[in-house]
This record gives C-alpha cells, sequence and structure tokens, in this order.
C-alpha cells in the first residue's frame, strides 16, 4: 500500500481510533466496504436491506440486512466531486467527464456517437472575463508590471497591483452572470453561423446542428472563464455529416464574432453606489483552436482536450483561496484566514447582496458570486454523466448477482423474481481512524489506476488512444 503517512506519524486521538477501529470485530469487513466507496471521505450511511423473493413460489431467494455490519450501516460513496472535499469520489467524477467529452471528439457508439464525429468541424474554445484592474503576471519573459519577475508559484500572482482601485463589484457581477452570457453567446453563435452561410435561421437549423460539451474554471485573480468544445453536426445530430458549408473557417469565424456581441445588462442600483447600468461582456483574450483527428498535425489532440476538461471538473472557487462551503458573515472570512483578495472578492459579494437579491450573491460568496454548473453540455454532443454511472452500478450489481447466483432481473426467462428493498439514511463521514484508512485505500486504489493507465499508453495502438481507465 503506498502511505504517505504511517500510524506512528498520527496525533494520539487519530492514532487511539485507528487502533479501536483495527482491534473491533468485523475489520476485514469495514476494509472491504471502504475498498468498495473507493476509498471516500464522507461517505453516506445506510441502515435497511435488501430482498430477492419468487413471487410464485413466496420463496425468499436471497436476503441482506445492515445488522451484521460493522457498526449496522453500510457504507456508500458521497459522489462529491469537488476534490477538496472527496478525492475519491472526484477521481472518479473526473473520469465520467473525460470519457463524456472524448466520446463526443472520437466517437463512441457505446456512447451515443458514431465514430464518423471525428471528421466533423470541432474545435477547443476559451472565453474569458474582460478585466477589472491590472493584476501581477508572468507575461511571458517580460518582468511584471510591478517590476518584478514572478516564479510560477509565487503567491501574488492574479492580484491586484492596487486593490484599493480594483473593481470587486464588477468582478463578482460578471461571476455571477457567467451562465447568462454563455447562453448569449450560444444564441449568437447560431445567428452569426447562418449569416456566414447565406441562409435563414431556420434553413441552418434544418441542415446542421451544434453541440457543445464546456467546464468553468477559475483564473488565479478569480474570475471566471469556460472551456468548450463546439463541434457542427448534420441535420440529425452526430449520425449525419455536416453540410459542405459548415467548415471549420467559418465555425471559428462565427465564434469569435458572436463573443463579440453577447451582452449582458446589470440594472443601476443607486442606492448602492451604482448609478448607471452595468454592461457585461467576454474579454478580448477569445482562443480559438481547431481539435485534430488521429494527432494529425494540429497541437491541440482529442485526447488532450478531454483531459485538460475533465482535470478542471473537480475544481471550484478554493483554487483561489476561498473555502468550499458557503460563509455566513465577513467575520468568519477573518477567522477562516482566507486572503485578502479573495475575501474581498467574497465581501463584495455580501455587500452587493441586497441590492441585487435575486441574484443571491451572499448565498454564492464562497464561489465568488459563479453560480452556474460547472461542467455541461448539450443534449446530441454525448453521452450523459448519469448513463455512465448507471452502467457502473448496472456491472457491479451484475457481479453481486453472479457471485450469489441469482438471476438477470431482466432476464424475461425468469420473470417472476422481485427485488425489495428498504433503506433509511444514518448520517454521514467516518471516525479519525477510519478517514486514515480510506486516505490509504484511495491513494492505493490511484496508484494502481495510474500505473495501468501508463501501461496502458505504452501498448496503445497508433491512435493514442490513451483512454482514463475509471
Amino acid at each position: 500500500m503506498t502511505n504517505s503517512a504511517t500510524p506512528a506519524d498520527l496525533d494520539p486521538a487519530t492514532l487511539s481510533d485507528l487502533l479501536t477501529v483495527a482491534g473491533a470485530p468485523g475489520f476485514d469487513r469495514l476494509n472491504d466496504q471502504i475498498r468498495r466507496t473507493g476509498g471516500c471521505a464522507a461517505p453516506i450511511r445506510l441502515t435497511g436491506g435488501t430482498k430477492t423473493l419468487d413471487s410464485a413460489t413466496r420463496t425468499v431467494r436471497y436476503a441482506y440486512t445492515t445488522d451484521g455490519e460493522p457498526g449496522g450501516v453500510l457504507r456508500v460513496a458521497c459522489g462529491n466531486r469537488r476534490a477538496t472535499r472527496c478525492p475519491a469520489c472526484a477521481w472518479t467524477y473526473a473520469g465520467d467527464t473525460y470519457h463524456l467529452i472524448r466520446a463526443g471528439l472520437t466517437g463512441d457508439p457505446d456512447k451515443g456517437t458514431p465514430h464518423t464525429v471525428r471528421d466533423h468541424p470541432r474545435v477547443f474554445t476559451t472565453l474569458t472575463a474582460p478585466s477589472f484592474g491590472p493584476v501581477h503576471n508572468r507575461p511571458g519573459t517580460r518582468p511584471c508590471r510591478c517590476g518584478t519577475a514572478h516564479p510560477e508559484d509565487a503567491a501574488e500572482l492574479g492580484t491586484p497591483l492596487d486593490p484599493d482601485t480594483y473593481d470587486y463589484a464588477g468582478a463578482v457581477l460578471w461571476n455571477n452572470h457567467a451562465s447568462d452570457l454563455w447562453r448569449y453567446f450560444t444564441i449568437y453563435l447560431r445567428r452569426e453561423i447562418a449569416a456566414r452561410a447565406g441562409l435563414t435561421q431556420k434553413a441552418a437549423r434544418e441542415q446542421s446542428r451544434l453541440s457543445f460539451g464546456k467546464v468553468a474554471e477559475y483564473q488565479r485573480r478569480g474570475a471566471v472563464h469556460f472551456h468548450a468544445v463546439i463541434r457542427f453536426d448534420g441535420p440529425e445530430g452526430p449520425d449525419t455529416p455536416p453540410p459542405s458549408w459548415a467548415t471549420l473557417q467559418l465555425l471559428t469565424d462565427a465564434i469569435r464574432a458572436a463573443a463579440a456581441r453577447a451582452r449582458v445588462t446589470v440594472p443601476a442600483a443607486p442606492d448602492h453606489g451604482f448609478g448607471d447600468d452595468r454592461v457585461l461582456h467576454w474579454g478580448e483574450q477569445i482562443d480559438v483552436q481547431p481539435i485534430a483527428a488521429f494527432g494529425a498535425g494540429e497541437d491541440l489532440t482529442e485526447q488532450a482536450v478531454a483531459s485538460y476538461v475533465a482535470k478542471y471538473a473537480t475544481k471550484a472557487a478554493e483554487t483561489t483561496g476561498t473555502v468550499d462551503h458557503p460563509v455566513g458573515n465577513k467575520e468568519a472570512l477573518v477567522l477562516l484566514g482566507v486572503p485578502d483578495h479573495p475575501r474581498r472578492l467574497m465581501e463584495a459579494c455580501m455587500d452587493l447582496d441586497t441590492a441585487y437579491p435575486a441574484r443571491r450573491l451572499r448565498a454564492w460568496a464562497h464561489m465568488l458570486g459563479f453560480r452556474g454548473h460547472f461542467s455541461t453540455k448539450s443534449r446530441r454532443y454525448s453521452t450523459t454523466l448519469g448513463a455512465l454511472r448507471q452502467v457502473r452500478a448496472d456491472y457491479r450489481a451484475a457481479q453481486q448477482r453472479a457471485a450469489l447466483g441469482l438471476p438477470d432481473p431482466d432476464d424475461h426467462t425468469d420473470a417472476t423474481v422481485l427485488v425489495v428493498a428498504h433503506w433509511a439514511y444514518a448520517g454521514h463521514g467516518s471516525t479519525p481512524g477510519e478517514s486514515w484508512l480510506a486516505a490509504n485505500i484511495r491513494r492505493d486504489l490511484q496508484h494502481n489506476r495510474e500505473h495501468a493507465r501508463e501501461l496502458r499508453a505504452e501498448l496503445s495502438d497508433l491512435e493514442g488512444d490513451h483512454a482514463w481507465l475509471p
């Protein structure tokens, strides 16, 4: 097992609890439960059980109850996507996101997209926020505007050169309306495509479809920006080829034009110091890159795009120095030790909450105002996260049935089987000793997965198909 700490390195309370857990009856079963959750940091505890009945003979084929489990509960994974909350479940979420994005690039008939999508025009687009004031940065080989050549891990990167003149209100209002800006961008994108093709919007829709998958990421300055895969499809979606006019260049030009047109107006709030309406828009740094099929020349490959999106699907505002949970008041920010720049952004959310109560800025202060989904996709882009989770659950259920000699409930040759379940929530989380065990099991499993992925990469075919191993 790959451990970052041995029991001897633990604090006395955790060590004492670990010894209690290890010496308790059913430790092997507890260890098995933790392993089945992938080393979940905050497992959900359930009580109850299931019965598999033969409705014709009224006999019980199999019965399970948590009464015999350690502590009388069954532990299941929490499913939280945040890496700061649960690294184990975040790893699974990232893997699912990788497969979802990759299926829309390389094609996967089992996930709703044919392999021919590789021939469709598709780009990787980055839309950023505008400037709210100069910040410390690393502009290539030149020194920062402050005169310092900052190292990559410098704490001041992304913080304002002059905090007193930085537009904190504008920054959090922009984050809060970023999802609205994206919605307007997609509306204008379809209009720009139709105009460039010389068609009405109705005719353009009848001949082509747009599919996308996107993820939100926080810059060091605390502003949200979006990375999106945008793909041209035919009139019936990914199963049909796009029309001849749906070129990569037309898509690229339409994206840039649509981003320039998208606007969201925030009404004035004179009683709170905002006498004029604010017009929010995308920043000037708009990047549109073609995605290579089979690594055919371009730097940006399908593998790189899917990996990049998956990487940021489990991260949020805490990467800028905030916290990963709601905060009720400004005093708590000081007690939590939030650094100056993210603290001012969170305070701006709280100050603006009364001016724009419908935007719930105080509730989303820990997200620096952003209240949208971190990972979204259009309906026909590829599969869904729910479908991927269901496939995994069905596979594990089939394994369990095979081990117990039970029939498949979908097998109509044995249609009299009925499964009755009753579960009750009994809390969540782990004791300190259980948490130490879970962390070590998670690291052990992740190490094995990464090693398997490296072996797969070495043995991959000429396509470079290094799939993320869930």
